[in-house]
């Protein structure tokens, strides 16, 4: 009886809370899409959005009857420079695949004067299923500590740092949206790959507008409740895996920057309930900095590195120690809250291994074990709806992007990476999108 409370609790949250970068926002606020988010569409935080999502989803412009309800519509179309050798999906072709990738409802927003939420139901056209996404509940409290503003938090959400309201972690990173049809690296931190899989609450506080500290722990949902929730189980959580955060922020007005630590830990069962664990700690160092100036001519650069140290104890004959590191920088310009050009590196290194990285699987495997990948993200977008004076402001929110992703080197090498003949720049991906919310 209590997994079943749990899972209707989960899915009235999603049935009353959205993701983050949500039209009811802009409602409940009175402010339009800019004032929230770089370029007029989100993810990614201006200062005003990310002390909006650090005071709980609950500002308001003192008006009553805002629904929070909002959804969100992506249609792509995905094409590698070669084939892939088996189709990118189920029924799906090896190539230049068109793709409904997200169709998602949201209620996000203000319950109470300490209580909101952000939450999101999902159906995509690769996996053709509903399923429970992103969500974030969260209660406030403002109060003075020695004459200066003072914010306490609690979050219940279901990812790792997709609660963080900087640029730089992997829930809010750039691309803040890609190709789900097109062959990536291999190599992964756990501290990116557990959402939706777990149930997590972090306290959080942010002192004198500069201060920001947060910790909290993270268990596994039952196979039963993720199951319920069209959610396919992975690993298993041993116990509590402590997440934790510091950074230090300052809002200039005319400019902002962010410096800040994180990290992760935790124990995973792979494919058991109990026995011998394989345990992963993430440490990462982030910054951005934003010039806003009068908003027509918008900067921001981002970046984070993320070392993983791993100790494989149940995953033989695999190497017992390990590390995989991860840096990622984007910069991008913004005018007029319309049109947008982002820059992004990642560079991805770690020790070899066989088990690990698959040296038979055609266009995904490493030759060589090695996780080693490196590339480059560009991006230019427009954003015709979504500022303040466009047509169906604030309903109507529609972004066009055109993205690339070169890559230099793939699972360990620049040349024939996986033993059947596919180099490295054969993955380069062009992605084109059209993203609607209202």
């Amino acid at each position: 009886m209590k997994n079943k409370y749990i899972l209707w609790g989960l899915l009235l949250l999603g049935l009353s809370e959205p993701a983050l970068a949500v039209p009811s926002f802009a409602r409940q606020t009175g402010q339009d899409c800019a004032a929230c988010h770089i370029g007029s569409y989100g993810p990614q935080l201006t200062p005003y959005g990310m002390k909006f999502k650090m005071g709980g989803y609950t500002e308001s412009d003192g008006k009553e009857g805002h629904i929070p309800l909002s959804a969100m519509l992506v249609q792509s179309f995905t094409n590698t420079k070669k084939d892939q050798t088996e189709d990118a999906a189920p029924h799906f072709k090896t190539n230049n695949n068109a793709s409904l990738q997200e169709v998602s409802v949201f209620v996000a927003g203000r319950f109470t004067d300490n209580i909101g939420a952000f939450s999101q139901i999902t159906w995509s056209e690769p996996d053709r299923k509903t399923t429970m996404d992103n969500f974030d509940l969260r209660l406030v409290k403002p109060m003075q500590i020695a004459g200066n503003d003072t914010i306490f938090g609690i979050s219940l959400n279901n990812n790792p740092t997709i609660q963080d309201p900087f640029n730089t972690t992997p829930g809010w990173k750039f691309p803040y949206i890609g190709s789900e049809l097109a062959p990536t690296p291999a190599a992964t931190q756990i501290i990116g790959e557990l959402g939706t899989q777990v149930l997590g609450a972090t306290a959080y506080t942010l002192y004198d507008n500069h201060w920001y500290a947060e910790l909290g722990g993270y268990q596994s949902l039952s196979k039963n409740i993720l199951n319920k929730m069209n959610i396919d189980p992975a690993d298993k959580i041993s116990g509590t895996s402590p997440y934790w955060r510091v950074a230090y922020f300052n809002d200039m007005h005319k400019s902002a920057y962010s410096v800040g630590l994180f990290g992760l830990s935790t124990h995973i069962l792979p494919g058991r309930e109990a026995g011998p664990t394989d345990k992963y700690t993430d440490i990462g160092v982030d910054g951005s900095y934003q010039f806003l100036g009068t908003r027509e001519h918008v900067m921001t650069v981002d970046g984070s590195y993320i070392h993983e140290n791993r100790k494989l104890d149940a995953t033989a004959p695999s190497k017992i120690n390990g590390f995989v590191n991860r840096l990622d920088l984007s910069t991008s310009y913004h005018y007029d809250k319309t049109y947008g050009l982002t820059a992004g590196f990642f560079d991805i290194r770690g020790n070899a291994d066989d088990v690990l990285y698959n040296t038979t699987e055609a266009d995904f495997g490493s030759a060589n074990g090695s996780p080693n990948s490196r590339g480059y993200t560009l991006q230019a977008d427009w954003t015709p709806l979504g500022k303040e004076n466009s047509w169906g402001a604030p309903f109507a929110n529609m972004r066009l992007a055109v993205q690339y992703t070169g890559y230099t080197k793939f699972n360990g090498a620049k040349n024939n990476y996986d033993g059947y003949g596919r180099n490295a720049s054969d993955n380069n991906t062009l992605y084109t999108s059209v993203w609607f919310a209202l």
